[in-house]
Parts: structure tokens; sequence; C-alpha cells
């Protein structure tokens, strides 16, 4: 059943939890979706409290702690921290990650306390890092440009490059300089019919774009096996060889079917990396076979759905996902 209530939002937040304690390798993922629920409930202090629990902990590695610092901060502003929120958002503009999901969750957090100077600032500056000039935009990323824009609609400043971008990248029918426009809160209370079926006609637009978000939760997402991994896998699997001709083959294969996959315009695209004692864990889940190479796509599905994908493509002056520490453009980015 879908949560409605804070009582609702509770009892998923707890089975998220179980879950977590179930799936160790998982707890990142299902501690963030538990932290969520809890919000929506309105049990702030203990999100924040699972929040900690993932950024103190020493005997887990958090794939993504600039997130976890920034979801914490938003949390903290909404019941009554600014100082430490303010803190905590200041120490992720000085880390500078290159994630897009962090510098997105501050700047609407500034956003959405009328801090427009400030959000602008990090929208801006989350731009500069992962972007070069003509570049393709990653899908990632996108949402960066158009949360940049929406603030300087309401700074009531002009279009820059960076705004003309984010119209090229907008789909719905509605453009993006109606969709934030300032005056639309005043169309609401609008008394005229006129005004009103105008305003409906944005909300559905924004609710399209939303529902197409929705209707993909996860990537689609490919496996990628490192060369260890690749190679006890067939060690102990030797049916699966045919799967696989050899670790660069592999990667090339994987880089190539993303490719295709994104000429053929799929969007939020992504590759999950297995582990051999995941895989086979896994299988027993299935009342499966680790040899039948049916049950790879199945697992890649799995654990896309668990949050482990890396979107695809990095930005090309990013670390490449094979794990080279080549930049992306440098490596299978490249020509």
């Amino acid at each position: 059943m879908r949560p409605d209530t804070p009582a609702d939002h509770t009892t998923e937040a707890e089975r998220l939890l179980r879950t977590a304690a179930q799936y160790p390798e998982d707890h990142e993922p299902l501690f963030l979706q538990a932290a969520a629920h809890l919000e929506l409930a309105g049990d702030r202090a203990r999100a924040t409290t699972l929040y900690d629990e993932l950024l103190g902990s020493p005997a887990t590695t958090v794939e993504n702690p600039h997130l976890v610092k920034a979801l914490k901060a938003a949390n903290l502003w909404e019941y009554g921290h600014e100082a430490e929120a303010r803190a905590i958002i200041d120490g992720i503009r000085a880390s500078a990650p290159l994630d897009a999901s962090a510098w997105e969750i501050a700047a609407e957090t500034l956003e959405g306390h009328d801090e427009l100077e400030p959000a602008h600032d990090f929208f801006s500056t989350a731009l500069t890092l992962p972007l070069t000039p003509g570049e393709e935009v990653p899908y990632a990323t996108q949402s960066l440009l158009i949360g940049r824009h929406r603030v300087r609609r309401l700074l009531g400043v002009g279009h820059d490059a960076w705004d003309e971008l984010a119209d090229t990248l907008h789909t719905a029918a509605v453009p993006l300089d109606e969709l934030h426009d300032p005056k639309r809160l005043w169309s609401l209370g609008s008394s005229d019919p006129g005004e009103l079926q105008a305003e409906i006609t944005r909300l559905r637009a924004e609710l399209g774009t939303y529902r197409t978000a929705l209707s993909r939760p996860f990537p689609v997402a490919v496996l990628h096996w490192p060369e260890d991994e690749l190679r006890e896998l067939l060690t102990a699997y030797p049916e699966l060889n045919q799967e696989y001709a050899g670790h660069q083959d592999h990667l090339a294969r994987l880089e190539a079917a993303l490719r295709d996959l994104h000429t053929t315009g799929t969007p939020n695209l992504g590759i999950v990396t297995g582990t051999v004692p995941s895989y086979e864990a896994f299988a027993a889940s299935e009342a499966a076979s680790p040899s039948d190479p049916d049950l790879l796509p199945q697992y890649a599905t799995t654990l896309a759905a668990r949050g482990r994908a890396v979107p695809w493509p990095p930005a090309r002056s990013a670390a490449c996902w094979c794990g080279s520490g080549r930049a992306y453009r440098e490596c299978h980015g490249g020509a």
C-alpha cells in the first residue's frame, strides 16, 4: 500500500531499515529512503539520526557522503537548526564535489528559504565543475540547469548561455519561462477565469514532467564487472565465457551498448558494478544457477533498483566509469 499518513510512512521506514539489516551492502540507499519517509512522517529528529549513522559509521563506507550531508542540512533547516544546516552547506561548497545531486539539494534548500542569491551561486558553481563549454550535458546534471533557470527568473535577471541551454533541453509543451514565471503565484489567486485556466495548463505541464521522471524510478543500467571480479566469475562459472570474451572487450561492449541506447533516445542510463558474492546471493534468492546467462540482466536491474547505479555518461572531465583513473574523455569517452 502506498504510504499516505504519518503512520504509514513510519511503517515503511521500519520496513526499509529491516531490509537494510538483511542486505548491508545496500544499507546506504535503504537508509536514505527510510530517512525520507521519517521526514514525511514528521519525525525529523530520527531522520537526522539516520543521516548521522550513515556519516559516522566506521564499519561501512558511504559512497556519496556529500549527498547525505545535503539531505541532512535540508532536514535540519526544516525543524529549526538553521545555523547547523548553513554550516553543512558551506562545507559542501568548500569541498566542491563533482556529484550533481548534493549541489542541487543544497541549492534548493537555500531557494526554499528565500536565499535566492546563494542558491543561484550554488547552481552556477555546480555547473562549472563537471561541464566544459560545448559538451553534451549529462542526464544527472540537467536538473541543475533547470533549477538555475528557475532561480534567475525569481531574481528577475536576463537569460544567459546556461538559460538558453536549459530551454533547449526542456521538452514540455509549456516553455520554462512560463513555468518559472513569478507572476504565476498571483494567477492562483485571480478571479479571472482566463488566468486560472492558463495556470491550470501550466500545472498540468509540470505534472506531466514529474510523471515522466517518476515513471523511470531507477536508471536503465548495464552490468560492469571489474577485472578481478570478472576473472573470478568466469573461473567459477565457465559457462559464462560465451558472454565475456575478455575484460577489455567487456568494457568496450558496455560503452557501445550505452551509446546505442543513448542514440535511440533512452534517458536516465546508468552502470551497476557486480561482485561475485553479491551475484551468487542474488542467484540463490531467485532459486537459479549463477551459470545461467539470463540471470545477468535481472541482476543488473535489481542492483539499479537498490540505488547502486552510477549515471552515464559522466562529464567528460570526470573520472571514467571503468575505474582506470583517467578522465572519461581520455578513456572510454574518446571518439
